[in-house]
């Protein structure tokens, strides 16, 4: 499908128009000089509005903040010791923990495939219905809407504000604006705070907070979160959304003729004009006239200030607010439903051609984007089952190569690393493979003695370092480099790790 790529930050500004004396007439949008910090543009002054897709946004709304602000207080039973928090990125013990996951900073290949999933995830969404992710469940749309709640239940209706904007300031203008913004800024004091406890512990950070013990670093954090909360949502809002997200861009890829998307039946709505009450609809039709009647509700509802009637554009978010305006016209003046709805291309085309309409959820783009999570999201769950509990890493002393000892053997010094991803303490068997004779020990730890293979402790869910000298007889060595393997056995479990290293020899 065509989506109109119209950029208007290639456009010169829209000039402020003319003040009125009254309450600006229907669709009318006025400059506000304390939000030019994009562009030079009209305010968005959204009026509100009731109905289906007005209560799924609030739905939406609703689930996504308690996630948010509910989740850091979730409590998940590990083992002693270990936190107890369901959701928290540790970054001091440098894990993640996701409930019964916890991901080490070795495996931060599954941040990748989350990632990935849900790259695809929004492009399989958008290929569905357009711009839905952006109507109903990004951050951006998310706390704008809620803002904007804020707004109108403080300075009142549209037309309303719009007066306020424009009267001189008295007491009780400044009254109104200050509560606002006091609303606004405790918002956004929330979700910076909030944002926080996903990298501490939640009970003990809020015990901080209320007796003024915090960091300078976690102030920091939720003073940097709390102002662009309050920024992007109170103050940039729909420029954000228009300017700023690359989303907007992209969109028009993903999106073909059976996808889902906010359209104007122009092809029923045309020609548009208001409509007269001693005005029959025989008498409109003979004029050349459709049903739209040019009140602009559908613009007045949308939160970008996008005319949906001059068809797909980049600034519509697919929230369907214009639907639920549209509709309530409609049924105001006894015409059918539905002048702006949901619906692709191809079903606008079949409409006009009298043919039935269809609904294509089966096309290449859905099923390569399915299988494309399907195979990342099975690749992330097999490894996650699969995943060892021991890690073994090796680092060999290069200066110097290798020492020839006096008693005729010739040695070489390793820094072993046994990563113990388990909650308890663990014993490893070490030994090398590939170089026969070769005796370990372990430097300046006489207890472990020495032999073949070493039995080295790991305590639970930690990484235990051991630098190792390991000697060959001259008449065994190998001239040169000898690939070897450094093999660690848990007594317990019988698990195994290999790492490769070369032994060097004159």
């Amino acid at each position: 499908m065509s989506v109109r790529q119209e950029d208007t930050l290639t456009r010169r500004p829209t000039p402020a128009p003319a003040p009125q004396p009254s309450a600006p007439a229907h669709g009318e949008t006025h400059e506000d000089p304390g939000r030019h910090w994009f562009i030079n543009r009209p305010k968005v002054y959204a009026a509100d509005v009731h109905g289906t897709f007005r209560r799924i946004k609030w739905a939406a709304l609703i689930a996504l903040l308690a996630i948010y602000y509910i989740t850091p207080w979730i409590r998940w039973e590990r083992a002693p010791g270990i936190p107890d928090q369901a959701v928290l990125i540790d970054m001091v013990g440098r894990r993640a923990y996701f409930f019964w996951i916890e991901i080490w900073p070795q495996e931060v290949y599954y941040l990748t495939g989350l990632l990935i999933l849900g790259a695809f995830g929004i492009f399989f969404a958008t290929t569905l219905a357009g711009r839905i992710w952006c109507g109903y469940a990004c951050p951006q749309t998310v706390w704008t809407d809620l803002f904007m709640w804020v707004e109108r239940k403080i300075e009142g209706p549209r037309t309303t504000r719009i007066r306020l904007d424009k009267a001189p300031m008295t007491a009780s203008k400044l009254g109104k604006k200050a509560a606002k913004h006091a609303a606004w800024l405790g918002i956004s004091l929330l979700t910076g705070g909030a944002w926080v406890f996903y990298f501490n512990d939640a009970p003990t950070l809020m015990n901080e907070m209320l007796h003024g013990q915090l960091t300078s670093g976690v102030a920091t954090f939720i003073a940097l979160f709390s102002f662009t909360t309050y920024f992007f949502a109170g103050w940039a809002r729909e420029q954000i959304c228009i300017y700023v997200c690359p989303w907007r861009s992209f969109q028009s890829a993903m999106v073909d003729e059976d996808t889902f998307l906010v359209t104007y039946e122009d092809w029923r709505g045309e020609g548009r004009g208001p409509m007269r009450k001693s005005q029959s609809w025989d008498e409109r039709q003979a004029a050349g006239l459709g049903d739209c009647i040019d009140c602009k509700q559908c613009v007045q509802v949308c939160p970008t200030g996008t005319d949906i009637r001059e068809g797909q554009q980049i600034s519509c978010i697919g929230c369907g607010l214009c639907v639920d305006a549209c509709n309530d016209v409609m049924r105001q003046i006894g015409r059918p439903i539905d002048l702006v709805r949901f619906d692709t291309q191809s079903n606008q085309i079949a409409k006009i051609d009298g043919k039935p309409e269809r609904v294509k959820l089966v096309r290449p783009r859905t099923v390569i984007y399915s299988l494309i999570m399907l195979v990342v999201g099975c690749a992330m769950g097999i490894a996650l089952l699969m995943r060892p509990t021991l890690d073994v890493s090796v680092l060999r002393d290069r200066a110097p190569l290798f020492v020839a000892l006096s008693d005729g053997t010739v040695q070489n010094a390793y820094t072993i690393k046994v990563l113990n991803k388990t909650h308890i303490a663990r014993n490893y068997v070490v030994s090398i493979d590939g170089l026969p004779g070769a005796q370990l020990s372990v430097v300046g730890d006489d207890s472990v003695g020495s032999g073949a293979s070493l039995t080295l402790n790991a305590q639970p869910d930690s990484v235990a370092t051991y630098r190792v000298f390991v000697k060959v007889p001259a008449a065994a060595a190998k001239s040169g480099s000898t690939d070897v393997s450094v093999i660690a056995k848990d007594t317990g479990s019988g698990e195994v790790g290999r790492h490769p290293s070369v032994f060097m020899a004159p």
